[in-house]
C-alpha cells in the first residue's frame, strides 16, 4: 500500500510542479517577446520541455501558440500559422484555442488569404463574446475590420472598428481606442476623404497625449502630419513631423529619427524648398552616423545627390551618388557578414540550451530526492482525498438510485392515468354508440310517424300546424344528439374541428332563413390547431349556436358575423348582429343568454354582452385558454 501511495505522491507532485512552472515561463515569455524575441523564445522551450516531460498536452498547446505569436511577431508567418495549428492538436482549452485561433486569423491576412482569415477570427471571436472577455472580443473586432479594410469594404471595416470602439470604452482602455482611430483614419485616407483621415487621426494623437506615451504620440504626430503632406499643407506638415522626431530622441529611437529627419527632407525637396530641406538631410546624416544606423545613412547620401541635382551643382550630385552607390554595396557586404555571425551565435546558444537542461535535470533529480522525505505526510494526505472521493461516489450513486426509483413511480403514475383515460374514452364511445343506435333510431321513427300521419290523412290545420312543430323540434333534437355525439366521440376538439361544425350550422341556418348575410372570420394570428377538451369545445359550439338562434329570432337582422381571434395567447369569439337590439336595463335576460354564462363560467372564460336598440347586439366569450 505503501508505494502505491507513494507513486501516486510522485505522479501528482511532478505534474502539478510542471504544470505550474510551464504557465508562469509561457507568462513571462509574452511579457518580454515584444522587447527581446530570442529570450522570449528561450523561456517558451524550456516550458514546453517541462510540459512535454509530463505530457501535459494542455500547456503543450498554449506554449506552441505562444511560439507562434513570437513568430508571427518576427515576420515568419507561416511558421507562426504552423505552431498555432499544431496547438489546437493538443487541448480543447476554448481560451487557448480562441488564442491559436485569433494569431492564425492575423497570420492569414498577412499572407493575403483574406477569406480564412476572417473565418478564424470570427471563431476568436465567438469564444471570447460567450467568455465575456472584453478586450480580447475587442482586439479580434479590430482585426477583423483591418481584414475588411484590406478589401477595400470599408463600411464592414468601420462597423468592426466601432465595435471594438465600445468594448475598449467599457474596459476604459484609451490606448485601444486610439488603435481604432487610427484604423478608422487609415480607411478615411484610402478612399480620399483626408479630412475625415485627419480628424481620427487627431483624435487618437489626443489620446496618446493624454496617456503621456511618447512613442504613441511620436506614431500619431508623424500620421497627422503624413495627412497635412497629402493635402499639400506642407508647413503643418512639417510641424507635425518635428514633434515627431523630437520624441523620438526623447524615447531614444534613433533609428526612427534619422529617417523622420530623411522624410522630412524628402517632402521639402519635392516642393523646392532647398534650404530647409539641406537643414534636415544634414540632421539625418549627422543621427545615423553616431548611432550607425546603416539604412538611415544610405538614405540620406541619397537624399543629398537629389539636394544637389535640383540645386544646379551637378558635380557634387554626381559625387554624392557614387558615396550612395558605394555604401548600398557595403551594406550587402556587411550583411553577409552579420547572416554568417548570426549561425555562429544560433549555434553557441543551442550548445548553452543543453547545458541549462543537464542542469535543470540534476536540479530536477535534487528535488525528486527531497519529495521523497515527505511521502508518509503526503500519502495519508492523498489517502484521505481517495477516501473523500470514494465516498462522495457511494453518496452520488446512492442519490442517483433514488432519483431512479422516483421516475419509476412517476412512470407508474403516469401509466395509471392513461389507463384511466382510455376507460373513460372506451365508456364515452360506448355511450355515444347507445345514444345514436338507440335514441337517435327512435327519434327518427317518431319523424316519420309524424309524416306518415300528414300526407296519409286529411287532418284539420291546427293539428297539422301542431304536428309540424313536434316534426320541427325532434328535428331540432337529432341535430343537438348529432352534435353531442361528436363531442363525445373525441378526447380532444381542435379549433378547425369546431370552425367546421360552426361552418355547418351557419349553412344550414343560411337555408332556413333567406335574405340574411352570415360570416365567420377567423384572424391570421389565430392557430387552427388549438385543441380543447371535448367538454370546452362543446360549450363554445353551444354558445355560438345559442347566439346565433337568438339572432335569427328575436333581433330581425339581416347581418349575423362570428369572428374568432387571438389575444394574449388566449381565445376570443364574438359574435355581432345588425338587429333591433335592446335595452339591457329593462328587459329581463331569458334562459338562452343565462345558459350561455353558465357555459362560459364552466370554461373559465368571461361572458359579456352588449346591446342598444337599433344598434343590434354583440355576445363576446374570452380568456378562453387551449387545453
Amino acid at each position: 500500500m505503501k508505494q502505491v501511495i507513494y507513486c501516486l505522491l510522485v505522479f501528482f507532485t511532478s505534474l502539478s510542479f510542471s504544470q505550474n512552472q510551464a504557465q508562469v515561463l509561457n507568462d513571462s515569455a509574452l511579457k518580454v517577446y515584444k522587447k527581446d524575441h530570442q529570450k522570449a523564445m528561450l523561456i517558451l522551450e524550456e516550458g514546453l520541455t517541462f510540459a512535454e516531460r509530463n505530457n501535459d498536452n494542455k500547456e503543450k498547446g498554449r506554449l506552441k501558440n505562444s511560439m507562434g505569436i513570437v513568430y508571427r511577431d518576427l515576420g515568419e508567418f507561416e511558421k507562426s500559422k504552423s505552431l498555432s495549428l499544431e496547438s489546437l492538436k493538443y487541448t480543447n482549452d476554448s481560451i487557448i484555442n480562441a488564442s491559436a485561433y485569433n494569431n492564425i486569423g492575423v497570420v492569414n491576412r498577412s499572407l493575403g488569404l483574406y477569406d480564412e482569415a476572417v473565418e478564424y477570427l470570427i471563431k476568436a471571436l465567438e469564444i471570447y463574446d460567450v467568455k465575456n472577455m472584453l478586450k480580447e472580443s475587442a482586439t479580434t473586432n479590430n482585426n477583423i475590420g483591418i481584414v475588411y479594410s484590406f478589401n477595400n469594404l470599408y463600411e464592414k471595416a468601420i462597423e468592426y472598428h466601432l465595435k471594438a470602439k465600445l468594448d475598449f470604452e467599457k474596459l476604459d482602455d484609451k490606448k485601444g481606442i486610439s488603435e481604432v482611430y487610427n484604423n478608422i483614419a487609415i480607411i478615411y485616407a484610402n478612399e480620399g476623404d483626408l479630412k475625415k483621415a485627419l480628424e481620427y487621426f487627431q483624435y487618437s494623437l489626443e489620446i496618446e497625449e493624454n496617456l503621456e506615451d511618447k512613442k504613441g504620440i511620436a506614431e500619431s504626430a508623424n500620421n497627422v502630419g503624413a495627412v497635412y503632406y497629402y493635402m499639400s499643407q506642407i508647413d503643418s506638415a512639417l510641424v507635425y513631423f518635428e514633434k515627431s522626431a523630437q520624441l523620438e530622441k526623447e524615447i531614444g529611437n534613433y533609428a526612427g529619427l534619422g529617417a523622420s529627419y530623411n522624410n522630412m527632407a524628402q517632402v521639402l525637396l519635392e516642393n523646392n524648398r532647398l534650404s530647409q530641406a539641406k537643414m534636415y538631410i544634414d540632421s539625418a546624416y549627422a543621427t545615423a552616423k553616431e548611432y550607425k544606423v546603416a539604412t538611415d545613412i544610405e538614405m540620406a547620401l541619397e537624399n543629398y545627390s537629389t539636394y544637389y541635382q535640383a540645386n544646379n551643382e551637378p558635380q557634387k550630385a554626381l559625387e554624392y551618388y557614387k558615396n550612395f552607390t558605394a555604401f548600398k554595396d557595403s551594406i550587402h557586404n556587411q550583411s553577409t557578414k552579420s547572416k554568417i555571425a548570426e549561425l555562429e551565435i544560433e549555434y553557441q546558444t543551442e550548445k548553452k540550451e543543453k547545458e541549462i537542461l543537464a542542469q535543470r535535470a540534476d536540479l530536477a533529480e535534487k528535488e525528486l530526492n527531497l519529495n521523497r522525505k515527505n511521502t508518509q505526510v503526503i500519502g495519508l494526505i492523498i489517502l484521505t482525498v481517495l477516501l473523500t472521493i470514494l465516498g462522495y461516489l457511494f453518496y452520488s450513486q446512492q442519490k442517483l438510485k433514488n432519483k431512479q426509483l422516483q421516475r419509476e413511480g412517476e412512470l407508474k403514475e403516469a401509466l395509471v392515468k392513461i389507463e384511466t383515460q382510455n376507460r373513460l374514452q372506451e365508456q364515452r364511445l360506448r355511450i355515444s354508440r347507445d345514444l345514436h343506435d338507440n335514441i337517435g333510431a327512435q327519434l327518427t321513427f317518431i319523424i316519420s310517424s309524424l309524416d306518415n300521419l300528414k300526407y296519409g290523412f286529411d287532418l284539420p290545420k291546427k293539428l297539422n300546424d301542431k304536428l309540424n312543430a313536434i316534426g320541427n323540434f325532434t328535428t331540432s333534437t337529432i341535430y343537438e344528439l348529432r352534435d353531442t355525439i361528436w363531442a363525445m366521440n373525441k378526447s380532444e376538439i381542435t379549433l378547425e374541428d369546431l370552425q367546421t361544425r360552426i361552418s355547418n350550422f351557419i349553412d344550414k341556418a343560411h337555408l332556413a332563413s333567406e335574405g340574411i348575410s352570415f360570416q365567420f372570420i377567423k384572424n391570421e394570428n389565430v392557430d387552427s390547431n388549438l385543441k380543447f377538451s371535448s367538454v370546452k369545445g362543446m360549450n363554445i359550439y353551444r354558445i355560438i349556436q345559442e347566439a346565433v338562434n337568438n339572432a335569427l329570432k328575436y333581433a330581425s337582422a339581416n347581418k349575423i358575423e362570428v369572428k374568432v381571434e387571438n389575444e394574449d395567447d388566449e381565445l376570443q369569439v364574438e359574435i355581432t348582429d345588425n338587429g333591433k337590439g335592446f335595452n339591457e336595463q329593462e328587459v329581463e335576460l331569458g334562459n338562452g343568454l343565462s345558459n350561455m354564462k353558465k357555459r362560459a363560467l364552466e370554461i373559465g372564460a368571461r361572458f359579456h354582452l352588449s346591446s342598444k336598440k337599433g344598434e343590434g347586439t354583440t355576445i363576446t366569450i374570452d380568456h378562453i385558454a387551449n387545453s
